[in-house]
């Protein structure tokens, strides 16, 4: 038998017979496309080893102001930020600026290359990849509470307020990050409690129905199929609300198995991400007992899909895959921010792609052929902002992926930043293949021609460069 321990549990040990693992979570949307199927299935969860950080690391500029009075930051900035005091706001704008830098510090020190993959917690980057994002949106927010301020002089007052004054205590819907790591924890706590009325020695599909249990029963986790909705794409508002798409429904199964010190795998079939635990005995997990095999009770009903391609494996095919690393499948969920922040930023623009301006460059027909400028699409900046914001640590991941710095590129050159789009897109020419560096060498051209154009403009010139 091979024993199955259970942080946590004092005198019972879960056990399973040798070599048998049982499949875990099923992740979708491996990057391409959203999944939108709303069928019910079954995840699993994984045991995060890292201890809790307690320390607060600033850039050296906040680390001289240690021992200052910790700032006063509105609880409730999305309604009450407009009533902060004057003293308040002018102090929020930095403070906003650090925590966007000290997240993407800890995020890129989260994903080190120099860390081994095993020890990346996929909790701790996603919720620093939140913590970035809403610092950015409330010193956006600030801003414009301070504009608002300056429009009624002296007839604002002042509002409730919290200290807090590092990223980790900064709330995220109204945990900070070490307490919805703490959140975790309690759910794992739930599963070992659903399962000590059980038999001392649990059988590890018993372990699997428990999170199952736990997590879309008692504590009624549901897929939301909705593909631009952010409370579903980021770890603390799914952890929050209970709704989320696939990825991050299995990311937290994940982290549940990993605090029940159970190693879960997976990997990528065509637009889908399937999970089960690491077994040596993979027969195990397709054989069918009670009308369904083990490997279709965590990956749903797409096993049996002819459309799937999840439908052909079997226990021979699926030591064939590739294992997904945590680096992999945070870089997957990055890759489903930026999708839902363009499709935000585009909405007014149906049919607008990142790649709409390369491919008919040469056909003047095409709405959206010109680069020149003068039929510039409306876009949404803020959403854009935060698409660009998740490329560019998506980047970090996978910095020779020249389509993902084509696309970026092209977010800089939808954001008029023409400079770094041409560095990006230059950069990218170096890397893609002939035909598609053939097609980005004009528009290149053209954007070095935007760039001088803007800066003729910011000069004090009237008028226009012409671009051939």
């Amino acid at each position: 038998m091979v024993v199955v321990p259970l942080g946590g549990f004092c005198n019972q040990q879960l056990t399973s017979t040798a070599n048998t693992s049982t499949p875990m979570a099923y992740l979708t949307n491996c990057g391409s496309y959203i999944y939108n199927d709303r069928r019910r299935f079954r995840y699993c969860f994984d045991r995060n080893g890292t201890d809790k950080e307690k320390k607060c690391n600033f850039s050296s500029s906040a680390a001289s102001r240690r021992g200052r009075k910790k700032r006063k930051i509105n609880v409730m900035p999305v309604i009450t930020s407009a009533l902060a005091t004057t003293q308040n706001l002018a102090a929020l704008p930095n403070f906003y600026q650090e925590v966007i830098k000290a997240a993407r510090d800890k995020f890129t020190r989260e994903i080190s290359f120099q860390s081994r993959d095993k020890n990346i917690s996929l909790a701790k980057a996603l919720l620093y990849v939140a913590a970035e994002d809403e610092a950015f949106l409330g010193f956006n927010r600030e801003m414009d509470a301070r504009s608002l301020q300056d429009e009624r002089r002296g007839g604002l007052k002042a509002s409730d307020v919290q200290d807090w004054d590092c990223m980790e205590a900064m709330p995220l819907a109204g945990k900070n990050i070490n307490e919805w790591l703490a959140e975790l924890d309690a759910i794992a706590k739930e599963v070992e409690a659903e399962l000590v009325p059980r038999e001392i020695g649990c059988h590890l599909v018993e372990v699997l129905e428990a999170v199952n249990v736990v997590l879309f029963q008692l504590r009624g986790f549901k897929r939301s199929s909705g593909v631009v909705d952010s409370k579903c794409s980021y770890l603390h508002s799914v952890l929050s609300s209970g709704r989320g798409n696939a990825i991050l429904l299995s990311i937290i199964y994940i982290e549940v198995c990993r605090r029940l010190n159970l190693t879960i795998v997976g990997s990528r079939v065509g637009e889908e991400f399937l999970i089960w635990p690491q077994t040596g005995n993979p027969e195990e997990l397709f054989k069918v007992t009670s009308g369904r095999s083990l490997f279709r009770v965590v990956n749903g009903k797409c096993v049996e899909d002819p459309r799937s391609k999840a439908s052909d494996l079997n226990s021979n095919s699926l030591i064939g895959l590739e294992i997904a690393t945590n680096r992999d499948i945070i870089g997957i969920a990055l890759a489903n921010l930026i999708r839902l922040h363009w499709k935000r930023a585009s909405r007014m623009n149906h049919g607008l792609m990142l790649t709409s301006p390369l491919r008919p460059v040469h056909d003047d027909n095409d709405k959206y052929s010109k680069i020149d400028g003068s039929n510039f699409p409306l876009l949404r900046p803020q959403d854009l902002r935060l698409a660009i914001m998740a490329s560019e640590k998506l980047l970090i991941l996978q910095p020779h992926n020249w389509a993902l710095r084509r696309d970026h590129g092209m977010m800089l050159y939808f954001s008029r930043e023409y400079g770094e789009a041409v560095q990006e897109l230059s950069i990218c020419m170096a890397f893609a293949p002939e035909e598609e560096a053939e097609l980005l060498e004009p528009f290149v051209e053209k954007l070095h021609l935007l760039r001088l154009e803007s800066s003729w403009k910011s000069l004090g010139h009237k008028g226009r460069l012409t671009v051939p």
